[in-house]
């Protein structure tokens, strides 16, 4: 048996929750209800008649795996070294989705989809905290934004007053105006600013690194999705004045005349498009979202309804513009697929909306685990470090400390200077290589990565479900190795029991009503048809068909009886029936057989015909064996008041 395939099987029959009521016990071990009755649901999650039996039957099958579970245990198979290494590999593999918040995680996913569904047309006053000369000047920007906001609040236009007062350099022409956003378009910050903002408000002022940012909501659409456009540009040259703009719009009219009458919009966009990337690409742009293109471009783009229409031409500041409308990819609608749930994700853990996914860790380790900073002075430890790190004479201060010296404490681990030393070593400099980070930054750094690292190293003991999947995995593999050694492993290999249970059952193992046949099982219908209909036009030569098929068809001889061919079903096989293909459900495959020798009557099977059967009789007498001396080993308690409880 499949190692993998049986430990998922057995995942479901054992899941662990003991904060409950004990069912049995055993061996000083105790056993849940909950523990038991999450089990057996996933095991019969369909069960409505006999229940009461349904469960007796399950629970003596349950004993019977912890018994198994614990005597592996007993026996010390849990610290071989292949299943040391199995449980540390899946540590590995599933802790990570452990060390984030799933339900901020699940928040935020709900909230970017309710956002995606719509585009907010934005503008936008910046206020600097740097004045002109490149100095910060916060006093100067708080009387600044103080203005701005007397202003807004005495009703002056928020265009006219982002025109007047933003330090935006782009705002003295287009009123601050930046177009349409949507989910993931502005930082986070401002995102939550602006969908907070009802259509025709301002926000509340945002202070960011650079200054303070004001937002107005300037009106709000249908989510545009993405749009695949093709365009002709007639670009304004520099210095254009308003005679050449109108013999430009000439040029577009006429351009529009001959589309409508017909004429190819490729062609015409490479012979008069002036924008030389997508006239080289038959007028073709990028796939269009949000944000991309001027407010004007992009509004113009969404009026036209559907694939194939043309707009007539329209003016921006780049030139005179027609567009047609290839194809749309809306946004998706469906709050609950699951593809772009995990792309909404894919992009929430890429964005700062993601940096406090980890607080819940530092709470956890500050107010449950508990840790403790040594009172070593910064400006000493400051020392210490360069003098290690950047080979600076050693003050009389520092040669106070040792490597070994605490600085932390997590839990029951403490780490030390030296601990200290090898972070500080490979992360002293910031990430966009652009010199030493701040020294301090770097401490709380390491503060906050060696919380991380004990929560990880102990994630067992501090979240529930976490523990129970690795109890899980490490139960089904000792169950596995029990199986495997005390059971599967002798069944093979002990002929002289196999030949026993032969010689003393012979009567048992006949054949019914049989054939010998090849089985021709293919990838799919149409791959059966071709090649039923090639072999039946010359079964003999079949190897040769299937070897010119060999990526599409394996075959199987063999002595089966007629109910274990599918391809038989109500038909009386004769030697050289070609059954007609059938399709398998589970996969879409297909099979068919080729009959060489009908057996119409019952006969024996040899030992080796036999084998298989042998086996499985084998294994389930090794396995009662091993039931009834563990039960005598281990005598189980069944608690009757809570069993009747289950029960009734």
């Amino acid at each position: 048996m499949k190692k993998i395939t049986f430990i998922i099987c057995l995942l479901a029959l054992l899941s662990a929750n003991t904060k409950a009521q004990t069912l049995f016990s055993f061996d000083h071990q105790k056993v849940s209800v909950q523990e038991f009755l999450k089990a057996f649901q996933k095991n019969n999650p369909t069960v409505t008649k006999n229940k009461t039996k349904a469960i007796q039957d399950y629970l003596e099958l349950y004993i019977n795996s912890r018994l198994k579970i614990h005597e592996a245990t007993v026996r010390g198979y849990d610290t071989l070294s292949q299943i040391k290494t199995e449980m540390a590999n899946l540590r590995s593999q599933i802790s990570g989705k452990y060390m984030h918040d799933q339900d901020l995680l699940n928040r935020l996913t709900t909230e970017a989809f309710q956002r995606s569904q719509k585009d907010i047309h934005v503008a936008h006053i910046f206020i600097a905290f740097q004045d002109k000369n490149g100095f910060n000047n916060k006093a100067a920007a708080d009387k600044k934004r103080d203005l701005v906001l007397q202003r807004l609040q005495k009703g002056d236009d928020f265009l006219q007053v982002a025109k007047e007062l933003s330090d935006d350099t782009t705002s003295n022409k287009n009123g601050g105006d930046i177009g349409y956003i949507t989910v993931f378009s502005l930082p986070y910050p401002f995102e939550n600013a602006v969908y907070a903002t009802p259509v025709g408000k301002y926000s509340t002022v945002v202070a960011s690194h650079a200054g303070y940012h004001i937002f107005k909501n300037l009106g709000e659409r249908k989510a545009m999705g993405k749009i695949k456009a093709q365009q002709i540009l007639l670009a304004f040259p520099p210095g254009i004045d308003a005679a050449g703009q109108q013999k430009m719009k000439q040029l577009a009219d006429s351009l529009y005349d001959r589309l409508q009458a017909g004429d190819d919009f490729s062609k015409l966009a490479t012979t008069f498009s002036n924008d030389y990337i997508t006239a080289n690409n038959n007028g073709n742009m990028p796939e269009i979202s949000v944000g991309m293109y001027a407010p004007s471009f992009e509004e113009k783009l969404a009026t036209l309804k559907k694939d194939g229409a043309i707009s007539r031409p329209f003016k921006t500041a780049y030139g005179w513009h027609i567009v047609k409308r290839i194809a749309v990819t809306p946004v998706v609608s469906d709050a609950e697929n699951e593809a772009n749930k995990l792309a909404l994700q894919e992009k929430i853990k890429a964005d700062s909306r993601w940096d406090h996914s980890q607080d819940f860790i530092f709470d956890i380790v500050k107010n449950k685990i508990g840790m403790k900073n040594y009172p070593i002075p910064d400006p000493l430890l400051w020392s210490y470090t360069d003098s290690i790190l950047n080979k600076k004479p050693m003050p009389p201060a520092g040669r106070k400390i040792q490597s070994t010296d605490p600085l932390l404490t997590i839990g029951d681990s403490t780490l030390t200077i030296g601990d200290w030393i090898k972070y500080a070593q490979t992360h002293r400099f910031k990430k966009d290589g652009s010199g030493p980070e701040n020294l301090v930054t770097v401490k709380n750094n390491f503060f906050k990565q060696s919380m991380l690292d004990y929560y990880q190293s102990h994630l067992e003991k501090y979240n529930e479900k976490f523990g129970s999947q690795m109890k899980e995995f490490k139960d089904g593999n000792l169950f596995f190795e029990m199986m495997q050694r005390e059971i599967w492993n002798k069944a093979q290999t002990n002929l002289s029991a196999l030949q026993e249970i032969y010689q003393k059952n012979k009567s048992k193992f006949q054949w019914g009503k049989s054939v010998d046949a090849i089985i021709f099982y293919c990838t799919s219908l149409s791959a059966a048809n071709t090649a039923h209909a090639l072999i039946q036009k010359d079964p003999i030569d079949w190897r040769a068909i299937v070897d010119k098929y060999s990526n599409q068809i394996i075959v199987d001889s063999s002595r089966l009886e007629w109910s274990q061919i599918q391809s038989l079903k109500n038909t009386t096989p004769t030697k050289g029936l070609l059954t007609k293909p059938v399709v398998h459900i589970s996969d879409n495959s297909a099979s068919f057989a080729y009959i060489l020798q009908v057996f119409d009557k019952p006969t024996p099977r040899s030992f080796e015909e036999s084998k298989g059967m042998l086996v499985n009789m084998y294994q389930q007498t090794l396995e009662e064996n091993l039931d009834r001396q563990l039960r005598k080993k281990y005598p189980v308690t069944i608690h009757q008041k809570e069993l009747d409880k289950i029960l009734h």
